[in-house]
Formats: C-alpha cells, sequence, structure tokens
C-alpha cells in the first residue's frame, strides 16, 4: 500500500494535532488522525494480554497461548527456541489486532530480591541481549512490533518511578546498556520504551544523551521510543530528550502543555514534528505489515509451549539412593555388583510414586503484574504424572497463599503418604503474592510451612525429588540432603506436562542456570545497595554482577552460573583458538558419552589476568546448544566477536580491547571449565600523548620519551622509584634541585606527541637534566 511518507502527513496537522499524535488516546491505542491510523499495543512478554482499550485492568484479557516467562526461556540458552517462540507470540497478537507487542525485558538481575525478575532474562548480559533479540526477531517476523524494555537501569522495584540509579559509566555501558545494545543493533525492535526511574539523577525518558546521543546516534535505532505507562514527569523536557510517544492517555492537560510550549518559544516545533513523524512511521508500518497467511493454530502452539517449558527445566541435582530393602547381604553373602544404585531421576516406569505438595495440584506458572496472560489451557503436573503412574498417590501437604493457616493435618497425611513410596516428588516453590510487579521481594527464602515439611518428609523417606516453582533463585538449605532438585521456574500454561515429560525421561533435561544460585542473599553483589535510600541506589558492585562477582570473590555458591545436569554425559576434547581481523573462532569436538540423546550447552567464558581495569576472572563471551546421539562426536564452532572483548574506557570514553595473553575456557558452567587455550591479541590499546597531569609512570610507558624517562631513574631505590613513578610531571619543576624549567617540560610534553621535529639528542638533554635520580632520593618524603 502507498501512502504519504511520515513528513509529507505531519507538514499537514496543525500544531495542536501533532500534540494530540505523541500521546495516547487509551489505555492501548494511540491517536487516529487523519492520514494516521491508531496501533493497539498489548503487553506480551511471554504472551498476548489484549485488554478492552479503554480498561487498564489486568483481568478479562482475551485467551492467548502463556508461553514460558523470560526466566525459564533463558535457561533454555536456545535462541533458536526463543526466535520460535517470538514468532508464534507475534502470529496470535497479528491475528488479534495487536500492532506492537511491550515486550521482551532484557533489564540484568542484579539481585534476585527484584520482584519482576521473572520477566527478565539473565543475570548476565550476554546471554540477556542474544535471548532478547531471537524474541524480537520473531515477534517482527509475523509483521507486529516489538518493544523491547525497559531502558535502562530498572532493576528494582522500590520505588521505581522515582529512585535514581547511580552508576558508573563502565558499568552501564558493559552491564546495563549492553544488552539493549545487541537486541538493538542485531534485531532492529521498532519500539523501545524508556523506564521509570532516573539514572544518575535524571529520568530516562528525559535524558538526551540516552535516548538520542547512545540509542539513536550510536546505536543507529530508527525507530520510535515509548513512555512506560505514567512514566513521564516533564513532557516537555521528554520531547526534547527523544521521547516520541507518551502511554497510555495524558489527555487534553497534556495537548495544551506542548501547544502552550511551542507558541512561547521553550519548546521548538522540529521536536513535536520529528516525534510525530516517528508515530506516524510507526502506525504506516503496522497498518502495512504482512501478518501470517494462516490462522494460529493454538493446539501447536501448546505444543511449542510445552516444548520450550520442558527445555528451561533445570536438573541442579541427581544423585544415587538405594531403596528401601535394596541394600546388599552383609559379609560372605554380599554378591558382587559392578554397580550401585541409580539416580533417582529419570523415573522408573515400576516406581511407587508420592506426589507432595499443592503446587503440583495448582501450578504457579507466570508472576503477577502486567505480563500476566490468561492462557487458553492449562496443565498441572500432577494430572499428567498420573497418566503415567495412575496409582500415584498425593498429599497437597500445605495451602497456598495467605489465607495458608495451620497445615498440621496437611503435613501429616503427606508424611504418611511419603513413607510408602519408592519415590517422593515433592513440589515446593513461591507463592503468587511473592513475586510480582510494583514490589521487590525482602528475602530469598521458601515458605517455611514448606521447608518444614521436606524435613519431615526427608525423616522417613530419603528418596526425595525437589521440583521448585519460583520466577527468581530462592535458597535451598536442603541441597546437600535431597537427592534430587530440579528447578522449575515458571514454565508457563504448558509446563505441568513439560515437568512430567522430565521427570520420566522423556525428555531429557537440558536447561542450564541463567543465573546463579547463592547459599545466602548477604552473597550477593547488591546485597548492601539495594534497594537503595533516600530515592537513590548505588550500583556499588559496579561490572561484578552475578557470576562475575561470585567467581571474583571465589565465593562458594549453591548452584553457579551455566549449571544443569543431563541424564547422559558429555565429553570435551580438541580445544583451539585463532584470531581472525573481527572475532575468535574457538572450535572443539564434543561427544555424548552416556546412552541416552542428550542436549548439551557449550559455553565460552574469555578472561585475561594482566588487564589496566578490574576484571572478572572470567566472562561468558559465547554459548550454543547441541543435541547428539548416545556416543555421536561432533566439531562444535563458536564465534566470538573481537568487540565482545573490548571493556569501556572511562578516559577514553569508548572501547577498547586490550593487547596481549587472552585465556579462553570452554565448558558446562562458569565452574566446571573442561578445556582451556590462550592466545594473543593484538588490541587497539590507546597511546596517549603525555600532558602535565601525566604521572611519570606513564610517560615512562610512552613509545618516544619512556626509554629515556627508564634510564633515568632506573637506578634509584625501588620504593623511591615507586614513589617518583606516581609524580605527576607537571609537578618536576617543583621538585627541589630537579633542575628542570617549564621550557625543558613544555619540550619533553612536545616530543611526546610528535608535534615537534626534535631528534633524540634532545630529549635526552631535558632529560638528563631532572636529576631526579640523586636529588628525590633526597627528597622523598618520610
Amino acid at each position: 500500500m502507498t501512502s504519504a511518507a511520515p513528513a509529507d502527513v505531519v507538514g499537514r496537522l496543525t500544531v495542536e494535532q501533532k500534540a494530540r499524535l505523541v500521546g495516547g488516546v487509551s489505555y492501548w491505542t494511540t491517536a487516529d488522525l487523519p492520514g494516521v491510523p491508531a496501533v493497539f499495543l498489548a503487553d506480551g512478554p511471554h504472551g498476548v494480554r489484549r485488554l478492552d482499550p479503554a480498561n487498564g485492568a489486568i483481568a478479562g484479557a482475551e485467551p492467548a497461548t502463556c508461553y514460558p516467562p523470560a526466566v525459564a526461556l533463558g535457561a533454555t540458552f536456545d535462541v533458536g527456541l526463543a526466535e520460535r517462540v517470538g514468532a508464534a507470540i507475534g502470529a496470535e497478537a497479528a491475528e488479534r489486532g495487536v500492532g506492537v507487542v511491550l515486550g521482551p525485558g532484557v533489564n540484568i538481575k542484579r539481585s534476585p530480591l527484584c520482584g519482576r525478575n521473572f520477566e527478565y532474562v539473565s543475570e548476565d548480559p550476554l546471554l540477556a541481549g542474544h535471548v532478547g533479540a531471537a524474541l524480537v526477531r520473531g515477534i517482527q517476523s509475523a509483521g507486529v512490533g516489538a518493544c523491547v524494555k525497559h531502558f535502562v537501569a530498572n532493576d528494582q522495584e522500590t520505588e521505581r518511578l522515582r529512585v535514581s540509579a547511580d552508576v558508573d559509566e563502565r558499568t552501564l555501558r558493559e552491564i546495563h546498556l549492553r544488552p539493549f545494545q545487541r537486541v538493538v543493533t542485531e534485531a532492529r525492535p521498532w519500539t523501545v520504551m524508556s523506564s521509570y526511574n532516573r539514572v544518575n539523577g535524571t529520568y530516562v525518558g528525559e535524558d538526551p544523551r540516552l535516548l538520542t546521543g547512545v540509542l539513536r546516534d550510536e546505536w543507529g535505532f530508527d525507530g520510535l521510543v515509548v513512555s512506560d505507562w505514567v512514566a513521564v514527569d516533564d513532557r516537555i523536557a521528554a520531547l526534547r530528550a527523544g521521547l516520541d510517544l507518551e502511554m497510555p492517555a495524558p489527555g487534553e492537560a497534556r495537548v495544551r502543555q506542548i501547544v502552550e510550549a511551542v507558541k512561547s518559544g521553550d519548546l521548538p516545533e522540529a521536536d513535536v514534528d520529528r516525534a510525530a513523524r516517528r508515530v506516524v512511521a510507526l502506525a504506516h508500518r503496522v497498518r502495512d505489515a504482512e501478518g501470517p497467511a494462516d490462522a494460529t493454530d493454538l493446539v501447536d502452539h501448546h505444543e511449542l509451549a510445552r516444548e520450550a517449558a520442558a527445555r528451561a527445566i533445570v536438573l541442579l541435582r541427581n544423585e544415587p539412593v538405594a531403596r528401601a530393602g535394596d541394600e546388599a547381604p552383609a559379609g560372605d553373602e554380599a554378591p558382587a555388583r559392578d554397580d550401585g544404585p541409580a539416580p533417582l531421576l529419570p523415573l522408573a516406569k515400576d516406581a511407587r510414586i508420592a506426589v507432595v505438595g499443592e503446587l503440583a495440584r495448582t501450578p504457579r506458572y507466570q508472576g503477577a503484574g502486567s505480563s500476566q496472560v490468561v492462557p487458553t489451557r492449562l496443565d498441572d503436573a500432577l494430572t499428567a504424572l498420573t497418566e503415567d503412574y495412575p496409582d500415584l498417590a498425593f498429599a497437597p501437604g500445605y495451602a497456598l497463599g495467605r489465607e495458608a493457616g495451620d497445615d498440621t493435618a496437611l503435613a501429616a497425611e503427606a508424611v504418611a503418604e511419603a513413607s510408602d513410596a519408592d519415590v517422593v516428588l515433592f513440589f515446593a516453590g513461591l507463592p503468587d503474592d511473592a513475586e510480582a510487579e510494583g514490589r521487590d521481594r525482602t528475602h530469598i527464602d521458601l515458605p517455611a510451612v514448606q521447608v518444614d515439611l521436606l524435613e519431615s518428609v526427608l525423616d522417613v523417606n530419603p528418596r526425595v525429588v525437589v521440583v521448585l516453582s519460583n520466577g527468581s533463585v530462592v535458597r535451598l538449605p536442603f541441597a546437600d540432603r535431597v537427592p534430587a532438585v530440579v528447578e522449575g521456574w515458571l514454565l508457563g500454561q504448558a509446563g505441568g506436562s513439560a515437568t512430567a515429560d522430565v521427570l520420566t525421561g522423556r525428555v531429557n533435561p537440558s536447561g542450564r542456570l541463567s543465573e546463579t544460585i547463592p547459599h545466602r542473599l548477604a552473597d550477593g553483589p547488591a546485597y548492601l545497595d539495594f534497594p537503595g535510600e533516600d530515592l537513590h541506589v548505588r550500583y556499588a558492585e559496579g561490572v561484578f554482577v552475578g557470576h562475575r562477582w561470585y567467581d571474583a570473590r571465589d565465593l562458594d555458591v549453591a548452584f553457579p552460573f551455566g549449571h544443569g545436569l543431563s541424564y547422559t554425559t558429555f565429553g570435551y576434547d580438541g580445544l583451539t583458538v585463532t584470531a581472525g581481523d573481527d572475532e575468535l573462532r574457538v572450535t572443539l569436538t564434543l561427544t555424548n558419552t552416556g546412552d541416552v540423546p542428550g542436549r548439551e550447552v557449550v559455553q565460552c567464558y574469555v578472561g585475561r589476568d594482566a588487564s589496566a581495569v578490574a576484571r572478572p576472572p572470567r566472562v561468558l563471551a559465547a554459548f550454543d546448544v547441541v543435541e547428539l546421539e548416545p556416543g555421536e562426536s561432533r566439531r562444535v564452532e563458536l564465534t566470538v566477536p573481537r568487540s565482545d572483548l573490548a571493556h569501556w574506557s572511562v578516559r577514553e570514553d569508548g572501547w577498547v580491547t586490550e593487547s596481549g595473553t587472552w585465556r579462553v575456557e570452554v565448558g558446562a558452567s562458569s565452574r566446571d571449565l573442561r578445556a582451556t587455550a590462550e592466545i594473543e591479541i593484538a588490541g587497539d590499546d590507546a597511546l596517549r600523548p603525555i600532558t602535565r597531569a601525566s604521572s611519570l609512570r606513564e610517560a615512562a610507558a610512552d613509545p618516544t620519551v619512556g626509554p629515556l624517562v627508564t634510564s633515568a631513574i632506573e637506578t634509584m631505590d625501588e620504593d623511591v622509584r615507586e614513589m617518583a613513578l606516581a609524580i605527576p610531571v607537571g609537578r618536576i619543576p617543583y621538585v627541589p634541585e630537579a633542575g628542570v624549567s617549564e621550557k625543558q617540560l613544555a619540550d619533553l610534553i612536545a616530543l611526546s606527541d610528535g608535534s615537534a621535529g626534535r631528534i633524540k639528542r634532545t630529549a635526552a638533554k631535558v632529560l638528563g637534566s631532572i636529576s631526579v635520580r640523586r636529588r628525590l632520593r633526597g627528597s622523598a618524603p618520610r
């Protein structure tokens, strides 16, 4: 369909019409003006939540497939799967008349207490960026716009509309902006949502450096920036900064405010035109997009949700425990046996199963808040398991929610059922009100009633599998006592069937932890600074977020980032690393050394010991999911872009890759590293000309004058030399008896950057007059 260009459409509108165009007209729709069709926006990070345009309430949405939330999709490490899920969400959105899906969310999990962590992918910016980009590609392949959110540093719910995330530039660039950068540059989302919070004192929606300088000028974003709902504080400042569309419906007062600002000269009309053009461009893009040709098949979509949920489940622990009566006779009657008892999972087909826990019957499959989806159907694990074990016993054991009271009778029933079983499947997790948009958690503990019941069950039967339901990590004080632990996250509408698939072995678990599970909350990087005070939260952990923190401090953790077990085993061999112009190529041979097919998440980490900046021992640099039959080997190749080796240099105000030796480690988690190699990298380390503020140490590193500085101080005692190297060169003329004039110092500085055509002899003369070898030794502070 042909239509007038956005600039032509905007050129025909009055200032009042343009002011109306840059704000929504209902909870979910933009304005409908001549040449500008309205756009319907809908929440939908893990499914489409299409509501009545006039109603902001969560209830009453049209049913749609509820896929596993981001917390679970992140655990798959499977970008291809995430893209398929995104395409299915986009198809359902198109069928429901939705033009923009408000998702995915790629904020960093700097603390497990964030009440919205279930909507976010990972503690790791690389994983969050790759999964987020895949979801965007999938959604937009269906002719529907995606909206990556919440840009940026919206990592808590406490005072989210006012708090200032106080974060240094390196941390902001390397950790919190990084996943957004990957999504924007690789997947080209149609829209970006600016967050509620301030960054270093300025609301993100009013920050021209972030919304225009970084997002558009540096990353090349050409779409529309929409506010989070009721996030705009100063609309005039926001328009100047580059926030195009205010949602949900600011009303006529806002229209008058914009018109008056233009008339008074406080707001250039060009700023309003720019925002209006972007709204028109989005409206035309939505109108002209071609959605899926066929109607969506909700049965197929449910099966996709089941597949995604099964791949998200992480087998944390799976130890062998003998059945009662299986103990070998003592003494001479003991038969020789080559193997011991088998791990509890997968479940034996003839096992007598007891299921304990209300969560098996009443699944918690998504978090609370704006992301809630009304599912098309809902599977529960108890029903699914009954299909495999018709005679299983069930006891709820505890009640859910705030109404839970005295569970003594429920607990007694559960213990009785557990005592006679071959295997107890104990379903534990957080209630609905524990994790929700709008509030943060205050601890990471499971409900005490569940932990107490688990201890009672273990007293009568050690053969227990704990199956967890939670949107962010929980503390597992019982992990060493329970033979098998399954992290089930929040798995969407098909999670019950997917759980049964993994427990029975129909699906070999391949999920991996996208966030570290600590022993206790106090071990975490943000423990002392979350959620802040006086409307400020310090990001004092810097770049040491998640596994970077735990590995740098060598802290013991319950389960490390990237961890996850399988029903088979994998061998790593033949690691090689080669450097190209723009990337590292990491290759190895992976072999399924077990007896069943399986999927391994191969993880590549990079690090270096000698660095000009503080670094964690390793950071995730690449990953891939590899599926192998028993005994099958495959050569796996991972690519690490050279740009991903760079750190943000505050001094250079840009990305810098350090030259030298880099370590490449490949394995099954950040602490299960199977192969290591080193490679020399030619970086782009900056060579700075000497200034008056440079230290003698920096002058010694200068390629022109460095050797002469070194020769001038090489005979000093070591302690005196270290003090001398710290002195700014601009102070040398004022060191007693140094014998250096300001003119001589100026000659030295000019020589360092090549601006003067002096010869080496001139440098020698200048440096020869710096009598630091003798005089600093006598004048050094005591």
